[in-house]
């Protein structure tokens, strides 16, 4: 797994105090940047999680290219809808001898682990036949229909992946870059950093807190799962028990950044 900062709002922690100052003053927008002192931007930061006014966070994003995660773990991060995504098509790349993922039980597991790589070879085999049964009989259509030689072969190897795809596996790696306002990311910290969110998952949001943390601390500095952010667990019955360990996780990766 692979998560890079693309690009961010410049300046992100005086953009919110800046939106928030307009909100509690008569400051016109020429000057509202004036007097903002780091130490102040850390107050007023401060303030604004304290009461909970976190509108004024959307004013900053931040766009992360993440690679080497599976499609199991892109599935689950899409369903975080404010946001914007842009991930490698298996309609438009072909999957031929496709990278894949393996879960740490299975790769703990020689038993298991075995098992796994056998089916990803026959899946692999399999997707790369019916690419070529696909692609072979849209050929002779295009060609039959009129089509140069050349486009046909082109086109038909678009249409083959198209459906081929259908046999891949959650397990095959994929890549996708993710822009996410702060708000937005509060709220994915919040049910992705948590202990019963999947292990894939999870990873992939500690790493974007992590990186979000060391350009914006005082924004992030109370970010993480809800027990972090909120003081309390939600999950009830289903809590992981492990309140206090996962707060000194949380407290050591913010001391850390």
């Amino acid at each position: 797994m692979n998560v890079i900062l693309l690009a961010h709002t410049p300046e992100p922690q005086k953009i919110v105090a800046s939106a928030a100052k307009l909100c509690y003053s008569s400051s016109d927008i020429l000057s509202i940047k004036d007097g903002l002192t780091e130490e102040k931007t850390g107050n007023f930061i401060d303030m604004l999680v304290s009461i909970g006014h976190e509108s004024v966070m959307e004013h900053v994003s931040f766009t992360f290219g993440i690679e080497g995660i599976s499609r199991a773990c892109s599935h689950q991060l899409v369903r975080h809808r404010i946001a914007s995504y842009s991930q490698k098509s298996q309609r438009y790349v072909n999957e031929n001898a496709f990278s894949y993922i393996t879960p740490p039980e299975i790769e703990s597991n020689q038993q298991a682990k075995d098992e796994f790589e056998r089916t990803m070879c026959e899946i692999n085999k399999s997707y790369a036949k019916i690419v070529d049964i696909l692609a072979e009989n849209h050929k002779n259509k295009f060609i039959a229909e009129g089509m140069d030689e050349k486009s046909a072969v082109s086109k038909a190897r678009k249409l083959a992946n198209e459906d081929a795809r259908f046999v891949l596996p959650n397990a095959c790696e994929t890549k996708i870059v993710v822009t996410m306002n702060v708000r937005s990311l509060f709220n994915f910290f919040r049910h992705r950093c948590c202990n019963r969110a999947q292990w894939e998952i999870r990873a992939v949001a500690d790493e974007m807190l992590r990186i979000c943390l060391e350009i914006a601390p005082d924004i992030f500095k109370y970010a993480g799962p809800s027990c972090v952010m909120d003081g309390k667990c939600p999950e009830g019955k289903m809590t992981c028990g492990k309140m206090s360990e996962v707060r000194e996780y949380f407290d050591k990766l913010r001391n850390q950044s």
